[in-house]
This record gives C-alpha cells, sequence and structure tokens, in this order.
C-alpha cells in the first residue's frame, strides 16, 4: 500500500509559515496608528480614514524592489530591502501630498526560511514606522519550483489618504518656479540590472544595498507651512523620466546638473561601466530622489525647513515657459 502524501511532501510547511506570522506580528505592532481597527491575522485588515479629514481622497500605490534583491541574495543581507519594498510605493502617494496610511506586503519564495521571511519584513515594519504608516497585512506564498532555492520576490501596496483641496497635481507650477532636490541615499531601488552588469567588472567600495530612503514626514511637515506646487519621486528613467510627470504642459524644468555633488557610487558606476551620462540619467537617480518645486520667493525658506528636517537640499534647477510637451532639459 502506497503511503499517503502530504503538503510537506510537496514541499510546503504549513507550520513553519504559521510560526512566521507569530514571529512578524510584534513587528507589525510597532507601526500601528489609531485608525487599525483589525490587521495581522485576519483575511482582511481593517482600517478607518482619519478623522481630521474633511473630504479625504485615497491614493494608493504598488512597486517592488527589483534585481536589487539579487545582491541580497548573494550577500546573505536580508534586513534592509524590506524598507526599499515599503519607501518605493509611500515615496509614490506622497507625490500627491497624501499621507501614507496603511502598507500590505507579499513575499513569494519556493521554501520558506523563517529565519530570512523575518529579516525581510522586520525591514519592512521598520520602513513603515519611517514613513508613519501601518503595516496591517500581507501574504507569504511558499510555491515549490517557482524560484531558486535561497530566493524569494517581493511586492507592496500602500493606502494614502489626502485632504482633496490640498491635492498636488502640478496645475499651479509656472514659469519661475524653483526646483528643489532632495538627496537620495545611493541608487536606491533602480537600476540594478546594469548595476549587477558593471559589477561583473569589477567590486565596489560601496554599500549598494543601501536602502532608498523615504521623504514622507519630512515633505508632510514641509506642507504644513510651504505650498509645494509640484512633487517628482525619482525613480526608474532618473530626473528625465520622472520630472516631467509633475509638470503641465505649458512648461518645462530645466536642471542644472553641476547644482548638486554627484555621489561617489554614481562616479564610480559610470566610470567603470563605461555608461554615457545621457543614460546615467535615464537610468539613475544621479544623487537626487526627490524633486520639489516651489515658488522662486519660498525656495530659501521651504529648503531651510527640509534641512531642520534632517533632509540635504539643493536648488537644482527653475521652471520655464514651454509651446509643447512638458520635458525635462539636462544643462
Amino acid at each position: 500500500m502506497s503511503k499517503g502524501l502530504s503538503y510537506r511532501n510537496a514541499g510546503v510547511d504549513i507550520d513553519e509559515g504559521d510560526a512566521l506570522v507569530e514571529a512578524i506580528k510584534p513587528f507589525a505592532r510597532r507601526t500601528m496608528r489609531p485608525e487599525v481597527l483589525a490587521g495581522i491575522g485576519g483575511f482582511g485588515a481593517l482600517c478607518e480614514i482619519p478623522k481630521k479629514y474633511r473630504q479625504p481622497v485615497l491614493v494608493s500605490g504598488t512597486d517592488g524592489v527589483g534585481t536589487k534583491l539579487k545582491l541580497a541574495f548573494a550577500q546573505e543581507r536580508h534586513d534592509t530591502v524590506g524598507i526599499d519594498l515599503v519607501a518605493m510605493s509611500v515615496n509614490d502617494v506622497l507625490v500627491q501630498g497624501a499621507e501614507p496610511l496603511f502598507f500590505l506586503d507579499y513575499f513569494a519564495c519556493g521554501r520558506l526560511d523563517t529565519q530570512v521571511a523575518a529579516q525581510v519584513i522586520k525591514g519592512i515594519a521598520r520602513g513603515c514606522e519611517l514613513a508613519g504608516c501601518a503595516l496591517i497585512g500581507g501574504e507569504t506564498a511558499e510555491m515549490p519550483g517557482m524560484y531558486p532555492e535561497g530566493e524569494y520576490d517581493l511586492a507592496g501596496f500602500c493606502v494614502g489618504v489626502v485632504e482633496k483641496e490640498r491635492i498636488i497635481d502640478g496645475r499651479a507650477i509656472v514659469p519661475g518656479d524653483a526646483i528643489l532636490g532632495l538627496a537620495s541615499s545611493g541608487p536606491h531601488s533602480n537600476g540594478y540590472s546594469l548595476i549587477r552588469k558593471i559589477l561583473e567588472r569589477a567590486q565596489p567600495q560601496f554599500d549598494l544595498l543601501e536602502p532608498t530612503r523615504i521623504y514622507v514626514k519630512p515633505v508632510l511637515k514641509l506642507l504644513e507651512t510651504v505650498p509645494v506646487k509640484g512633487l517628482a519621486h525619482i525613480t526608474g528613467g532618473g530626473i528625465v523620466g520622472n520630472l516631467p510627470r509633475a509638470l503641465p504642459k505649458n512648461v518645462l524644468a530645466r536642471i542644472h546638473k553641476y547644482a548638486w555633488p554627484r555621489p561617489p557610487v554614481f562616479q564610480w558606476l559610470q566610470q567603470i561601466g563605461d555608461v554615457a551620462e545621457d543614460e546615467m540619467f535615464r537610468v539613475f537617480n544621479c544623487g537626487i530622489g526627490m524633486a520639489l518645486i516651489v515658488a522662486a520667493a519660498d525656495a530659501e525658506r521651504a529648503a531651510s525647513e527640509l534641512r531642520t528636517f534632517g533632509e540635504t537640499v539643493y536648488e537644482i534647477g527653475t521652471i520655464e515657459k514651454s509651446s509643447g510637451k512638458a520635458e525635462a532639459i539636462i544643462v
């Protein structure tokens, strides 16, 4: 008589999954907001809209970490990619002026290693703390045969909320406005397919797993006192690909690329990879992780306040009149 099969025989360990849920509850608990009614463990997570909003509009964003994960696997470092995961969504939600409210994650692997997964989710919780949003749920999927041994994939989803009359949509941007750039912490989570090709030529002296900077709290504080007309999260596509998304069609952005020091990691990547200057600005953030557009009269005050909140700020360009489609020009 043949022996019966079990889910564990097929490669899925239910007990390991249950152990992970218990292990991550303390991490998630530290991110809770008063609006959260039910979090980790249920079929769905419940969250009220904060009562301070009169006409609340929900803003959502979703993203992953991309091939930066390959470096995490190679270095066996799993504690920072969760911050990257949160950052990519909360920074996107922020550009509409929204306060991130809650976050959910999706962790998929071939065989669940509770210790590794707990490190990843601890990083996710840390990212949520930095953004002020609650980690209220997620999904862990163990799928034998789908992923190579020791590898996993991550995706995340954030919902934020903004007062309808305070949505930042770029319509107020006019020629003469100033463009401020907030310094990045490195390549963030973009361009890693190119970075990995460059690493075939040389080993870096830089931490390429430095997590994506989360700009939420400083920018939300700024929005309380300074009218910000436009925001752009500088992700894949760089400044030239992302800043135009924040502009109305009657203007263009003139960027002065020598207005900020290019971090050594980007100089190294360009030199070792023999990457053309135009390609650098199309692939990498080149040291600017978030761009803000304010009236010229507000630029100095905005920069000063952001520095008070711990940001490194540069005035990187100006808004000019355009007769056609919005575009960013690197000068």
